[in-house]
């Protein structure tokens, strides 16, 4: 199998995080080992990754949000989006400075983008984006996207960077889109429907050839942290399958998951190009 010269990983909040609700550190340092390795091999690496709010509330001393555990009456949860917004300013600079550092141990240079819907909707903005971006991988350096939630109001809302991962992937003519979960890809049903009977356990997709057969089996985001779901994911796979850019969904926890997939091992779920 030959190597996918450009490949786009994205990780959402739920899979950066820990049991705490805090930003698992551990797991930035094993990804960016894993996408290091990749550049060295020679591939061009772009990673969209979402966490901001995450990391902005964790340092304002509220890493309950958006966890599993119940929010009382005065969980940030119920405030209002400029907190989120501003949340996310402050922890921007954190997550960006957490994979930098990281990188570093790596002998490789990141960079930040910070984009929104806005930006690839207009024809010279994309055109702009575009170029930065491929000459940031042009220099050896592994860019790292996220939506620009200080001011993108509906991004917020908007399925945690899986569509804007897709559409990365389109804009610059990647190979592969990955997209890591917290659960191993799509099932023919919620893994949360597990009567404990193997016989009857929810089994995984390895294959999809026809997305529009699946999408009732797409949901909401499992673990409460982030706001995408399969759903979404699903989405930005149809997006880059119809671009011809092989899409893969597997648990972002798995060992080895960013080399297994590009080197072409069966993991995950698979979206072949159409």
């Amino acid at each position: 199998m030959t190597l996918p010269r450009r490949i786009v990983v994205k990780v959402g909040t739920s899979t950066l995080t820990d049991e705490e609700g805090k930003l698992d550190r551990a797991f930035i340092a094993d990804l960016t080992s894993q996408l290091a390795t990749l550049r060295r091999e020679g591939a061009d690496v772009i990673l969209v990754s979402s966490g901001a709010i995450r990391a902005g509330l964790e340092a304002l001393g509220n890493p309950t949000f958006g966890t599993k555990k119940e929010p009382d009456a005065h969980d940030i949860s119920t405030e209002t989006l400029p907190y989120k917004q501003a949340a996310a300013a402050i922890g921007q600079g954190l997550l960006q400075r957490l994979y930098t550092e990281a990188f570093a141990w790596r002998k490789t240079i990141c960079a930040q983008v910070l984009l929104t819907r806005d930006d690839l909707g207009d024809p010279n903005r994309v055109e702009n984006a575009k170029n930065t971006l491929c000459a940031l991988l042009q220099l050896g350096v592994i860019p790292i996207i996220n939506e620009n939630d200080t001011v993108a109001v509906e991004e917020i809302k908007f399925g945690d960077n899986d569509t804007l991962a897709a559409r990365v992937a389109v804009l610059i003519s990647a190979d592969l889109l990955l997209i890591l979960s917290d659960v191993e890809g799509l099932y023919d049903r919620s893994p949360l429907q597990n009567s404990g009977d193997p016989e009857d356990a929810p089994r995984l997709i390895h294959r999809v050839e026809n997305i529009a057969s699946v999408t009732g089996l797409g949901g909401n985001s499992m673990s409460g942290v982030g706001t995408g779901g399969m759903k979404t994911k699903l989405e930005a796979a149809r997006i880059a399958t119809e671009a011809g850019i092989r899409t893969v969904i597997a648990k972002g926890h798995r060992e080895r998951v960013a080399l297994d997939v590009t080197h072409g091992e069966k993991v995950g779920t698979e979206f072949p190009p159409r």
